[in-house]
């Protein structure tokens, strides 16, 4: 039954999971022409875990959602509602599903959601909709993303980058609304700059038609353009998510950005006057996770002790689509 008393989200119970192979940058140097000084020098970056067989999406989220689940003192029974936010499930018709029956959240809606790196992001503030408006009263929200899938591993540019990881929270109601602000954008006209493009040949099936069948290109980026973006359009939302959320700068506790590139972190950071010792970040250890990249860094901060009860933290995905996006939100209930 709905509480009609309680249409306010609280963000709390947090997890995470990342495969058990890890692939450093002296690794890197066998496969592509690169060095680790280049690598960390224009990314941050020193390591990624990659997922191999039998690890998959499946296994990274239901790992990381058992902790959520567990940390937010709920049982899977009690959630409502799943959302994933992947850009690259385990199965192309959706992966949310088959989380909820490992989970045995047998009561909870499940679906899909794609938004590439700012997916859990946009997944946040859908999450708030439903139970603002009444619908539910305890959703699931899962980043986690296998990259490693659909990266060229012969193009430097793409292959340093990527990683492979799941991170979850519980967003169950609260009298309170812990979700402050946000700012959801997109930019279709420049989706070129990152993608993962459909790549078909054709079945003849009749002398007249012929259906187009085929898979995806590997992972395409203009890093110039995407960083250029990023740079600029991140700041931009953050400070229209602090207007809504009646905040300033001053009041962050902590800053969590989508962990692509520790240069872009840097930057933001420092446009918006964010001192270093309120940025966390960890693209060192995981590479670009996507949609994985939040919730990972949330749940690490959060069992190290860093982040805390009330604390106000805020947040920014961006990438493919092109997609961006910034919420500022409490910890806890």
């Amino acid at each position: 039954m709905q509480n009609l008393f309680l249409h306010g989200i609280a963000i709390t119970g947090s997890g995470s999971a990342v495969p058990a192979t890890r692939l450093d940058n002296q690794l890197l140097t066998q496969l592509v022409e690169t060095s680790d000084e280049w690598i960390t020098t224009r990314t941050g970056i020193s390591q990624r875990q990659l997922a191999l067989p039998p690890e998959s999406l499946t296994t990274l989220a239901t790992d990381a959602s058992k902790q959520a689940i567990a940390s937010a003192g709920i049982k899977p029974e009690d959630i409502d509602l799943i959302l994933l936010a992947t850009s690259t499930p385990d199965d192309l018709f959706g992966n949310a599903c088959r989380i909820q029956a490992e989970l045995g959240a047998i009561k909870a809606v499940a679906f899909d959601l794609t938004a590439a790196c700012s997916g859990f992001v946009f997944g946040l503030v859908t999450a708030a909709q439903y139970i603002r408006t009444g619908v539910y009263q305890n959703v699931l929200l899962i980043g986690g993303d296998i990259l490693s899938r659909w990266v060229d591993w012969q193009d430097r540019r793409t292959c340093v980058l990527f990683g492979d990881g799941a991170g979850a929270v519980v967003l169950p109601a609260n009298k309170s609304d812990r979700l402050l602000g946000f700012s959801l954008k997109s930019d279709g006209s420049q989706n070129h700059y990152l993608n993962l493009g459909y790549q078909g040949t054709t079945k003849q099936v009749s002398p007249d038609i012929h259906v187009p069948t085929g898979t995806y290109h590997p992972i395409t980026m203009n890093g110039k353009e995407v960083y250029r973006f990023a740079v600029q359009k991140v700041p931009e939302v953050i400070d229209k998510a602090l207007f809504e959320a009646h905040l300033s700068v001053d009041q962050i506790d902590w800053l969590i950005l989508h962990q692509a590139n520790q240069r872009i972190i840097n930057s933001v950071a420092d446009r918006l006057n964010i001192p270093e010792h309120k940025v966390i970040s960890n693209v060192a250890h995981y590479g670009n996770t996507s949609a994985a990249s939040i919730p990972l860094a949330l749940d690490e901060a959060v069992r190290q002790g860093k982040i805390k009860p009330n604390d106000i933290i805020a947040t920014s995905g961006f990438g493919a689509g092109l997609t961006w996006g910034a919420a500022i939100f409490q910890w806890g209930r």
